[in-house]
């Protein structure tokens, strides 16, 4: 009986020591400090803006030989392929691409609060930094265009920004059933040079202005253009490129180039539109006339069809560019001689043929009426253009169908 409890006390000896041996022996796990599942290594609470592309810019290509391409077409793969391949295998070195047409509406977003509050803005052409850097990569230069004072959208969304009927006061119109802008309106101004801002930070090289202008056609006479006093439509346009100048050229170091009228170069009037080329000329970096044979009236310079002789018609057009630069370029001296005083004009030559260079003219590649423009109307233009003495310039067709065969390849 004794051993009998001298075994049981040296089993619960042995059970309790090794208890007490697990026990020690024995990992221990922390309790969660929180009671939500731990995310996966991969997720995050913040999100993630991709950077956006640098906004790079090249230098004005000599000679520069531009295509122009819609917003529309640049926004379209198919289209803007087709155009792209002529790009590609020509002479070809840049585009002039809608920033903001004749509707009115921008064709890319943009952040400017003078610029979104009219909300004109749309994401027409997507990433459009990425599309001017890879334009850049195959170093093409791209010119932005900037319908300036024919606005369908501004117009509506801010009619005290547009002209006015004389006949009610209601917005004015002209024969397509577009308004405009008033050119000497500082709310118009700002806009456009903020247009001409933003498009440059996202990469155009250069911003060229088209219609700036007053209205051409329609009931001109019913337009209020509450000209300020001793004003003409004149000084209303040249100090707009003036503006244009200080603002953009001389403060931010932006290329900038204006469209004109193709009669401009010859005219001695400003046709009643306020665009009068010498007038124009100091401010830009370019003036582009839009000498397309297809807009002369019949009879024009002599000619009795212009449209049919675009070599003619293009080296008339460019001689009168021409003679307006020289006569820039004049000082007048007053030489007494004897009893009398002798006026002789000197012309800086140099000075001369600075401004002329400034010209790049405008070419049709399209046909309207009668007459079709094949390769060797194009070609025409071409060789009219070079034989006045300049070797840059833009061509325009407004579906984008360019004839191909016009162009040098590469």
């Amino acid at each position: 009986m004794k051993r009998f409890f001298i075994f049981i006390a040296i089993l619960l000896v042995v059970i309790i020591g090794g208890t007490v041996v697990y026990a020690a022996l024995k990992p221990t796990t922390s309790k969660p400090l929180s009671t939500q599942p731990t995310p996966p290594a991969s997720s995050t609470s913040e999100v993630v803006v991709p950077e956006k592309p640098l906004v790079t810019h090249i230098e004005t290509p000599k000679p520069l030989k531009a295509l122009y391409i819609s917003s529309w077409v640049a926004a379209s793969p198919k289209p803007l392929a087709h155009v792209m391949d002529i790009i590609e295998s020509t002479e070809i070195n840049a585009v002039v691409i809608d920033i903001k047409d004749s509707t009115g509406k921008i064709s890319f977003l943009v952040d400017d609060p003078i610029i979104t509050a009219t909300k004109s803005p749309e994401n027409r052409i997507k990433n459009i930094r990425e599309f001017i850097n890879t334009l850049h990569e195959k170093n093409i230069y791209v010119i932005g265009r900037v319908s300036t004072f024919q606005d369908d959208f501004v117009a509506k969304s801010k009619p005290e920004w547009a002209l006015k009927k004389k006949s009610d006061g209601s917005v004015w119109k002209d024969r397509k059933g577009l308004p405009f802008l008033d050119p000497a309106n500082p709310d118009v101004v700002n806009y456009l040079i903020a247009i001409g801002r933003a498009s440059y930070n996202v990469g155009f090289d250069e911003i060229n202005y088209d219609y700036i202008r007053y209205p051409s056609d329609g009931n001109i006479k019913d337009i209020d253009y509450k000209l300020a006093p001793g004003k003409t439509r004149a000084d209303n346009i040249t100090a707009f490129a003036e503006k244009l100048h200080d603002e953009l050229k001389k403060e931010a170091g932006i290329k900038i180039s204006a469209d004109v009228f193709g009669l401009t170069t010859t005219e001695t009037t400003d046709m009643g539109i306020g665009q009068v080329f010498e007038r124009m000329l100091p401010y830009f970096d370019y003036i582009a006339p839009m000498i397309y044979p297809s807009h002369y009236a019949n009879g024009e310079y002599g000619i009795k069809i212009p449209a049919e002789k675009p070599y003619e018609t293009i080296m008339k057009a460019l001689a009168g560019a021409k003679k307006k630069t020289r006569e820039l370029a004049t000082t007048r001296n007053s030489e007494v001689s004897g009893t009398s005083t002798v006026q002789t004009n000197v012309v800086d030559e140099a000075k001369a043929d600075e401004l002329y260079a400034k010209v790049r003219p405008w070419l049709q590649d399209f046909s309207i009426g009668k007459t079709k423009y094949d390769v060797t109307k194009v070609v025409a233009q071409i060789k009219a253009t070079n034989d006045s003495g300049l070797d840059s310039w833009m061509m325009w067709d407004p579906s984008n169908r360019y004839t191909t065969g016009a162009y040098q390849k590469n």
